[in-house]
């Protein structure tokens, strides 16, 4: 079953982030992206069999619309909320590890914008595709977002929970639930 867009609503989403503990936010959001990755794959299997069907085109759409949008919120999350608090740790491991996680959100987008026209293109219905490069492509898009995923979960998400108080992981969820407001655009 594919990715669709309204596995986490945005009007929904607000609703639910200022209700919950925000690394519980950035936890199943890295589920969803994991999921994400493997209906990516699975979809380049199914190019490669099928062409361009309707599962294609839903799967896609849904796909193109995930990344679009809540993996690049979830992404801003951690830019404004988890990163700055390591940065300024004065621990130059979780420094430099913390730099090296906002290299990668760079890359992954760097990787996106490269997979986002023809993911796009397939959800269409057209055939402006090249599977050759998607067959390369898509697992080193999700290779990067694994180890990324990985360094988080085992040390930067359990360095932040311990190093941001219980007032500030209000505002966090607060902010992160305003900008999840439909009409409202990530800032």
């Amino acid at each position: 079953m594919p990715v669709t867009a309204t596995s986490t609503p945005a009007d929904s989403a607000s609703a639910e982030i200022s209700n919950v503990e925000p690394f519980e936010v950035l936890d199943a959001t890295h589920q969803q992206i994991v999921t994400a990755l493997q209906q990516l794959t699975q979809l380049v299997s199914h190019l490669r069999e099928n062409g361009v069907d309707r599962h294609a085109q839903d799967t896609a759409k849904s796909l193109f619309l995930f990344f679009m949008n809540t993996a690049r919120q979830h992404h801003l999350d951690e830019e404004k909320h988890v990163f700055p608090q390591l940065i300024s740790s004065g621990d130059d491991q979780l420094i430099h590890t913390t730099l090296r996680l906002q290299q990668d959100h760079g890359w992954i987008e760097e990787d996106w914008l490269e997979l986002a026209p023809q993911i796009e293109s397939i959800s269409a219905g057209y055939n402006w595709y090249n599977i050759e490069q998607l067959e390369h492509a898509v697992p080193v898009f999700a290779a990067l977002y694994h180890d990324h995923m990985r360094l988080e979960e085992s040390l930067i998400y359990p360095e932040a929970r311990a190093r941001i108080s219980s007032w500030n992981l209000k505002s966090m969820g607060r902010e992160m639930a305003a900008r999840r407001r439909p009409g409202r655009l990530a800032a």
